[in-house]
């Protein structure tokens, strides 16, 4: 890695610290520490998700226009001053209005950091560079939990402003470290005239099939895993198959640990494979946690095997996101036009948080009461990856489905599916 991926890898590892340092505790903060019910608790994890939605489909054309550094640095410092007044707040207004900023920082630096790694990484070590981001990821969102609830108190509402102002205090630590990167220059906007309007840009990407197709595919990824993790699964675990609290933080650690420890050696099996096949892959691996979380609740056997099962759950989704994570992003970059990769990764961003904030709606109802046809209607979700994964193979170009070919000097011309905007393979070579 040069020293400006270096950098954009530390500072992944230190936003998701920050993030895993007080997410897990901002129901009890809000809801019991500043005694303000669980209905604004609840509304402060929507309020979160709202203000992603809003910001989002500005943050690509932003990025386009001004490069993701600047951007990011906002976001960073926005991030900030959220996390600083939620740990000040005494009142729902505004609890509410500083998670809206919180969110809205928090959103933005996702399409951002991915345009810095796409712009200090070619076709060659993208899939790695993606791949340490995620893992990085999930290592700081465990460490950060891990210290965050060693730290918290909830007696007392200073042990919280404290956490809180160590989050505002490692996102511009983060200001610190990131405005010291110098990513290459962008190139020049491909595919779109040059002083084209936001909706221009939009219009492009739309008009780009396979696009079009993995952000459809990636709804159904996120809706059917991650919007289920702390929502409709969980309270499925607790219902149906009578897991404690702990059992539950077991599989969560047995998740993260999964992708801990598999990241690379899962990146080495993945990297030379077509990127269609390997994300149809996940879709079986997920029906088949699903297929265990059912004996897990559904299949009346002891408690011990019940647990066990739902860890197994758990571990499974974690090995699936290891093969996602040096997979779908890296694609997401491949398919974007020169200079437009911010755009695509904001588009796809939202798509993201789309899923996260359906997922949880859907799937926390079913899992509580509907117990059989949730598992059922996900495992049929899971099916669908790999069905969704399969067509969206069609529409990409050789090299795009197997980024191993270019190294090979093995190109394809521009296929029938390359869909509109995408530029020939022998450029991305």
């Amino acid at each position: 890695m040069g020293a400006a991926m270096r950098r954009i890898h530390v500072g992944n590892a230190l936003g998701a610290f920050g993030l895993g340092f007080t997410v897990p505790y901002l129901y009890v903060y809000v809801a019991q520490v500043r005694d303000l019910g669980a209905m604004t608790a609840g509304l402060v994890l929507a309020v979160f998700a709202v203000a992603a939605l809003v910001v989002l489909p500005f943050a690509g054309r932003a990025i386009v226009r001004r490069g993701p550094l600047p951007v990011l640095l906002t976001a960073l410092v926005t991030a900030a001053v959220g996390s600083l007044g939620l740990g000040l707040a005494a009142d729902a207004t505004t609890v509410l209005s500083s998670a809206a900023v919180l969110g809205a920082g928090q959103a933005v630096m996702q399409p951002a950091l991915a345009t810095m790694i796409v712009d200090c990484s070619g076709p060659e070590n993208r899939s790695r560079a993606f791949a340490t981001q995620f893992f990085l990821q999930n290592l700081g969102l465990g460490v950060g939990g891990l210290i965050g609830g060693h730290l918290v108190d909830a007696t007392r509402a200073s042990s919280f402003v404290l956490l809180f102002s160590i989050q505002a205090a490692m996102f511009l630590l983060l200001v610190g470290v990131m405005a010291t990167v110098r990513t290459p220059r962008a190139p020049k906007v491909g595919g779109v005239p040059a002083g084209a309007s936001a909706k221009g840009t939009w219009k492009q990407l739309l008009g780009n099939r396979a696009m079009v197709q993995l952000c459809v595919l990636g709804f159904v990824l996120f809706f059917a895993c991650y919007g289920q993790f702390e929502s409709g699964l969980s309270a499925y675990g607790v219902e149906a198959a009578g897991i404690s609290t702990s059992a539950l933080g077991t599989a969560l650690a047995a998740n993260t640990a999964v992708i801990v420890v598999a990241q690379f050696a899962v990146l080495r099996f993945v990297t030379r494979r077509r990127r269609s096949r390997v994300i149809a892959a996940v879709g079986l691996i997920w029906a088949v946690a699903w297929a265990v979380a059912g004996f897990a609740g559904l299949g009346h056997g002891s408690r011990e095997m019940a647990v066990a099962a739902f860890v197994s759950t758990y571990a499974l989704f974690g090995l699936g996101e290891a093969m996602l994570s040096p997979t779908v992003a890296p694609l997401v970059a491949d398919l974007a036009p020169a200079g437009l990769a911010g755009q695509y990764n904001s588009a796809f961003a939202l798509v993201k948080q789309l899923a996260l904030a359906v997922g949880p709606a859907v799937g926390g109802p079913m899992g509580a009461s509907l117990h059989a046809p949730y598992i059922v209607a996900f495992l049929l979700c899971s099916l669908g990856i790999s069905v969704l994964a399969l067509r969206l193979g069609r529409q990409l170009t050789a090299v795009q489905d197997q980024p191993a070919l270019a190294s090979s000097r093995v190109v394809a011309g521009s296929g029938a599916g390359a869909g509109v905007g995408s530029e020939p393979v022998a450029a991305r070579v």
